[in-house]
C-alpha cells in the first residue's frame, strides 16, 4: 500500500524567538531523529520515496534518519510561527508564550485571528498555507510506493484539518499535541486520504528514552 508517513522534525532551538534562530536541531533533536531512523531500519519498513521541507531543521532531521537524498519541497514548510506571533503581539497585545501551557491558550487565538484575516502583513495567508499543504500532499499521494515526509507540526495539523474536516480550534489543539519525530500516517483511498496513525513514537517507547519525548 502507498502509505504517506509524516514525521515532525526533531527538537529545535527551544529558546528561539524568531524563525532563523529556531531553525536548527538541538543535540536531543538530532538524537531523536537518529533513533527514529534506526527504528525504521530495524523494523524492515522500506520507503520508495522520501521528501522534506526546505527548512534547515527538516534537512538535519532527514539526514539523521538516513534519508540523505530526500526530495526538497517548500510546500511542506511550517507556517512562519514566530513572524505571525510577533505580529499578533504587536497588533493584539498577546505576548509570545514561554511555556507549553501558555501555548495551549495562545496558539488557537493566533491561528483563528490569522484565518480570519485579523493579522495584517502576514507573510502568507492561512488560505495559502492550507492550499500549499493540500497541493503537496495531493501530489505525493498520486505517486507510487510508500512515502516518508519530514515536515513540521503545523503541516501535520493542517493535514488532519484537510483529511478530517477539523475546525480551526481543533486544528490548533492537534498542532500542540504533535511531538518531535512523531509518525503520523495516511492511506490514499479513492482520491482522498484516510488517517491510519497519529503521533506515534515507537523509537522512544523504551523506559530509558521517555525523557526524550518533547513538544517544543
Amino acid at each position: 500500500m502507498s502509505y504517506i508517513t509524516l514525521v515532525r522534525h526533531g527538537q529545535a532551538n527551544t529558546t528561539a524567538r524568531d524563525e532563523a534562530s529556531y531553525d536548527r536541531l538541538s543535540a536531543l533533536g538530532t538524537q531523536q531523529a537518529a533513533w527514529l531512523g534506526q527504528h525504521l531500519t530495524h523494523s524492515g519498513e522500506v520507503f520508495a520515496r522520501s521528501y522534506r521541507g526546505s527548512l534547515h531543521r527538516h534537512r538535519e532531521t532527514a539526514e539523521a534518519m538516513g534519508f540523505t537524498d530526500a526530495e526538497t519541497d517548500p510546500r511542506l514548510n511550517e507556517m512562519a510561527f514566530f513572524t505571525l506571533a510577533h505580529l499578533f503581539e504587536d497588533q493584539h497585545g498577546a505576548p509570545i508564550p514561554d511555556t507549553r501551557e501558555d501555548f495551549a491558550l495562545h496558539l488557537p487565538r493566533m491561528i483563528s485571528a490569522w484565518a480570519e484575516g485579523d493579522i495584517a502583513d502576514a507573510p502568507e495567508s492561512f488560505a495559502d498555507f492550507e492550499a500549499r499543504v493540500t497541493d503537496g500532499l495531493t501530489e505525493i499521494a498520486e505517486g507510487e510506493g510508500r512515502a516518508i515526509v519530514v515536515t513540521s507540526g503545523g503541516v501535520v495539523g493542517m493535514a488532519l484539518r484537510i483529511t478530517m474536516g477539523l475546525d480551526i480550534a481543533a486544528m490548533a489543539r492537534v498542532c500542540l499535541a504533535v511531538e518531535n519525530t512523531s509518525l503520523s500516517r495516511w492511506l490514499p483511498l479513492h482520491g482522498s486520504l484516510a488517517l491510519t496513525q497519529f503521533n506515534a513514537l515507537p523509537h522512544l517507547d523504551a523506559p530509558d528514552r521517555q525523557f526524550a519525548r518533547t513538544h517544543l
